[in-house]
């Protein structure tokens, strides 16, 4: 019978490069929010609640400066009212794109609940399609250590002057593929403005923020977007989203946002801004708890024999760990035992369910603070082949190492069960 502690112990003891490199990172994107704070600078009057139209609202307002300068962009939209990260990539796409314009994909389809909000499955009121805003694609190479088709964007996008927008989805939604790092963005996105210097390059930094030493926006990056429940939120903010990029681009998404004409300028938030400040100034720490415990999961499930995407030591620029089973009750059992290991709704057992938005049946489980908080230890998968489960977050890394035992114990003892 394996012993898991023993198992776990062997796998922090080879993992230990990995993680002070980690740490360095983590150091030097604290010291860029560390200085984003000082620079605007933040006191308690922008953690006041308003009420209202919003005008003149410093909180929001420095809120939006502040996550700017920690993303590396000229400006930024930081608001509650943006309900996921889904909903910010809609938001962007839609606010800079119009009638008989094309969005071209680098990094292929988009995940499940995207496609329905672009249109390429269904056809509901509002999605992209019903406005005649097309989307095209270039899939991702399966082999090498180059992952775009740089001669299909190429030809895609060169003599194509609908296409106004390249798109990039760093993370890897429910494809077997790792993360898009900003190493790779960067030559792509030098060749695309050498063809096309017009086209906007958006990317979806959702599980990305804090990963690496830079953000997309530091190698060519016109607008990126992502959720304050993952990454930038640090465990702590409620809610919300954010948009970041071009001055020019984030006016212009602003009044999607609102209204033509008043953008930014209105929208008020009757709770504490506290949260979000104080979640940003935390998500490099956080985001380091969430990558060591990603790597101690690949380590030890890589050990056990399973495919792990990323391998367990390697660097990483996403928080999400990617497991294949043999067979869909592993993925079951995986993701009971991570509830169950949850400081919160630990008695509740996750079952597999037709989820809005997703092709197929999708077990999850996250016994977060923070309904969904993906930078809280969760995981997620459709049942369907490979049986892939998606592992993400962990506030403490402390908290991933108790919550491996479990599951690891879980998952053999299904192994066990069907050699009986």
């Amino acid at each position: 019978m394996t012993d898991v502690h023993e198992l776990i112990k062997a796998a922090e003891q080879r993992l230990q490069p990995a993680f002070s490199r980690l740490e360095e990172i983590a150091l030097h994107n604290e010291k860029r929010v560390l200085d984003a704070f000082r620079a605007e600078p933040v006191s308690p009057r922008h953690f006041a609640p308003t009420e209202g139209y919003g005008y003149d609202d410093l909180g929001r307002d420095a809120l939006d400066r502040v996550f700017a300068r920690a993303l590396q962009t000229e400006d930024a939209l930081v608001r509650p009212q943006i309900a996921n990260g889904t909903h910010a990539i809609f938001l962007a796409l839609s606010g800079l794109l119009e009638p008989g314009d094309v969005v071209f994909s680098a990094t292929g389809k988009p995940y499940d609940t995207l496609e329905t909000a672009v249109g390429l499955t269904g056809r509901e009121p509002n999605a992209l399609i019903r406005f005649g805003i097309g989307f095209r694609m270039a899939e991702l190479r399966e082999t090498g250590e180059e992952p775009f088709d740089l001669d299909a964007i190429l030809a895609g996008i060169q003599d194509h002057p609908e296409v106004k927008m390249l798109y990039v989805q760093r993370s890897r939604g429910y494809a077997w593929r790792e993360a898009i790092s900003v190493e790779r963005m960067a030559p792509l996105f030098r060749q695309v403005k050498a063809v096309r210097p017009d086209i906007i390059i958006a990317v979806d930094n959702c599980y990305g923020e804090f990963t690496e030493d830079r953000e997309p926006s530091a190698v060519g990056a016109d607008v990126i977007m992502g959720s304050l429940i993952k990454n930038c939120g640090g465990g702590i903010a409620p809610t919300g989203g954010y948009v970041a990029g071009r001055k020019d681009l984030i006016e212009r998404i602003s009044f999607r946002l609102t209204v033509p004409g008043s953008g930014r300028e209105v929208g008020s938030y009757a709770a504490s801004y506290r949260p979000f400040f104080e979640g940003l100034f935390l998500a490099p720490h956080t985001v380091f708890q969430c990558l060591k415990t990603a790597m101690l999961f690949g380590e030890v499930f890589g050990s056990l024999g399973y495919e792990v995407m990323p391998a367990g030591d390697r660097l990483r620029a996403d928080i999400v760990q990617s497991i294949r089973f043999r067979e869909p009750k592993e993925l079951i059992a995986f993701c009971k035992a991570v509830q169950h290991a949850s400081p919160v709704d630990s008695d509740v057992t996750p079952e597999p369910w037709d989820m809005p938005g997703y092709n197929d049946p999708v077990i999850m489980a996250a016994g977060t603070f923070v309904q969904g908080a993906t930078t809280e230890l969760s995981a997620d998968g459709p049942i369907r082949p490979p049986f892939a489960v998606y592992m993400q977050g962990s506030l403490t890394y402390e908290h991933g190492k108790l919550a491996l035992l479990e599951v690891t114990e879980a998952v053999l003892a299904q192994g066990e069960a069907g050699e009986r």
